[in-house]
């Protein structure tokens, strides 16, 4: 389980910052004119769709300053749309990294490499230079004593 979740951090590093900058202007301009215009559209504890849209596109095409004033004037309507956005936004950034997730500990290894070999472990058999070609920086070297016979798995196709 612990390769799923490293393999989900390495693959979405550079989507991170893209998620939190994507995040803070949802927060500017949609949470912020959306609790602005719920607090103008309440009227004695009760909500008016009509006016809600009207403040809507006010925000949007008149006055977009508005907004700011909506971050000390207007904190709890404010806050309450922001903790409703952050959570579907969490969830769907969520069902985002499952789906990148490895789908088994073997993922992202190129089959036929020496990626199974850490630290020049493989060195004690093989060699970096010359030789019979196994894979990328991996030879079988020729000089070495005992059996040095290759077993080439696949297929050989005449067109």
């Amino acid at each position: 389980m612990h390769y799923k979740i490293e393999g989900t951090i390495r693959r979405n590093k550079g989507r991170f910052i893209i998620f939190a900058v994507l995040w803070l202007i949802m927060v500017i301009g949609l949470v912020a004119p959306l609790g602005y215009a719920q607090h103008n559209a309440t009227i004695d504890g009760v909500f008016d769709f009509g006016e809600f849209v009207t403040q809507v596109i006010n925000v949007y095409t008149k006055d977009f300053n508005l907004i700011f004033g909506t971050f000390s004037t207007y904190v709890s309507e404010f806050l309450g749309m922001l903790w409703k956005l952050t959570l579907v936004y969490t969830l769907f950034m969520f069902v985002g990294f499952v789906k990148t997730a490895p789908k088994n500990e073997y993922s992202d290894i190129e089959q036929g490499s020496s990626d199974w070999a850490h630290g020049g472990e493989q060195y004690k058999v093989l060699n970096r230079h010359n030789g019979i070609l196994l894979a990328e920086n991996n030879y079988l070297p020729v000089d070495k004593r005992g059996n040095v016979n290759v077993l080439v798995v696949g297929r050989f196709r005449i067109w």
